[in-house]
């Protein structure tokens, strides 16, 4: 692929605390509205809200795609494209050659969807698989922590909650425990990873990454697994990291205990429907954790996997899914770009950044500009999925293949080895843990403001975060 040179950009969009990942309700009802079309059809169209205020960005991309899509088409209100039929499909049966120990590929032509919960809400707790997996959590050892359920509405709604580092919750304060995943051990290195889909035009993506020779960790949603699983099987035979995103992506800390379980069961069970082989990382929709969630993915073998945050300001966070809605824009999306670039070459260890397939705007500016312009950095960036950006081969991210010998299960309060060596290596590089059970991290530039992080204990944010959630306007509510 060859790309542009240097490209500077003049462009208005959204005041960048506008917005900071949109809003729970309104990312619900557009991921509801996404149902299957047929390859060659236009996905449906979603009205969105009125545009609000404007603010210039300039904007500076080492590359672009011949190919991208003009920036000023990539907005809420563009037609929607024909689809792409997946560059490559497989026959049930299939062997992943590249998994030693792997199943062969079941039928998925097999599943039914009346065998599964309803799409998009969440699962119901009766059912008897569902009760299988509270006894197996019960039976796990892990100590489920007696915190109460969050309301819908964020830290704002939540005060009380957000004001409490012992419960160490994401959303408000950006508190981390030493079983999360939010970084690569090793500088310059980019862990990839994509949410919400499968759909429409993830085989955009595919077709983009495959010619670059690119893997990325796939966090899927389990209604969009059984609507489309000849993409799913497309992207785990093309040697790309599947995760689990639960099974209606609804925000874990307004769930009971059993229904959490339901979603994370329901999504690890249909993806071994799909692919033979079960998932053992997770990311909770919006970010939302805490140490009530993290317990009991822990307990169902689940690794919670999060993205780069530096300060309340500072998070690794695109906001390429609200292209879609109108809540932000495509110039907004790249100069959150280039400011968490600003951020990586300051960085002692890689990243993580939360990007999006599920709609049509957040696949044209990963392939048109925001990849294009990673592969051109200099010193180069070392692109890959979480599992391999923590240095442990692609086996190690399934149940079935991995044999616990370089990524054994996370357990509650233990550490999760990140490995600095070769591939297999288990010398553990994870960071140092304060008191509380939050990540120390080195100061850098903000990537959503200019404010500096100045080695501020994440554990000590929440109270200053709802006083910022009210300024920001929901900066700090995720959903």
């Amino acid at each position: 692929m060859k790309f542009f040179a240097t490209s500077c950009l003049a462009v208005t969009s959204l005041p960048l605390l506008v917005v900071a990942n949109g809003g729970y309700e309104r990312h619900a009802q557009l991921a509801r509205q996404v149902a299957v079309a047929p390859s060659g059809a236009p996905a449906p169209a979603v009205t969105p809200p009125p545009a609000p205020a404007t603010t210039s960005y300039s904007i500076s991309l080492l590359s672009t795609n011949p190919t991208a899509v003009p920036l000023s088409d990539i907005v809420s209100t563009e037609a929607t494209s024909a689809t792409r039929p997946l560059d490559s499909t497989y026959t049930p049966g299939s062997i992943p050659t590249f998994l030693p120990g792997a199943p062969p590929l079941p039928n998925a032509a097999l599943l039914s969807p009346a065998n599964y919960p309803a799409l998009d809400i969440p699962p119901p707790v009766d059912n008897p698989l569902v009760q299988q997996w509270i006894q197996e959590v019960a039976n796990s050892g892990v100590p489920i922590p007696n915190i109460s359920v969050n309301n819908i509405g964020g830290c704002q709604n939540n005060s009380v909650a957000a004001a409490d580092p012992t419960r160490c919750w994401w959303t408000c304060g950006g508190c981390t425990r030493q079983t999360d995943i939010t970084e690569c051990p090793t500088p310059l290195t980019w862990g990839l990873t994509y949410d919400d889909g499968p759909a429409y035009y993830t085989p955009d993506l595919l077709n983009y990454l495959d010619q670059e020779n690119l893997k990325s960790t796939f966090f899927v949603v389990g209604s969009r697994v059984i609507s489309l699983p000849n993409t799913l099987q497309t992207q785990y035979m093309g040697q790309h990291q599947i995760a689990v995103h639960t099974w209606s992506h609804p925000p874990l800390t307004t769930l009971s205990n059993e229904q959490i379980i339901a979603e994370l069961g329901w999504s690890k069970k249909v993806i071994k429907d799909v692919l033979g082989v079960t998932p053992n990382m997770m990311r909770p929709p919006y970010g939302d954790i805490d140490d009530r969630v993290r317990a009991i993915s822990i307990a169902m073998g689940l690794t919670p996997v999060m993205w780069t945050r530096l300060s309340p300001l500072a998070t690794f966070d695109t906001d390429d899914f609200d292209i879609h809605g109108g809540l932000t824009t495509v110039q907004s999306v790249l100069n959150n770009w280039e400011e968490i670039m600003g951020n990586v070459t300051t960085m002692k260890t890689g990243f993580i950044v939360l990007e999006h397939d599920l709609f049509e705007q957040a696949v044209q500016v990963a392939t048109g500009y925001i990849l294009p312009d990673a592969l051109a950095r200099k010193p180069p960036l070392t692109i890959q999925p979480v599992i391999e950006c923590l240095n442990k081969p692609l086996k190690d991210a399934y149940i079935e293949t991995n044999d616990n010998s370089t990524n054994p299960p996370a357990q509650s309060g233990v550490a999760v080895t990140l490995s600095s060596g070769a591939p297999g290596s288990v010398q553990a590089t994870a960071k140092p843990q304060s008191s509380n059970g939050n990540s120390s991290s080195s100061t850098t530039k903000g990537t959503k403001g200019n404010g500096a992080s100045s080695g501020i204990d994440t554990g000590l944010l929440a109270g200053a975060l709802v006083t910022i959630a009210g300024v920001a306007a929901g900066i700090a509510a995720v959903f």
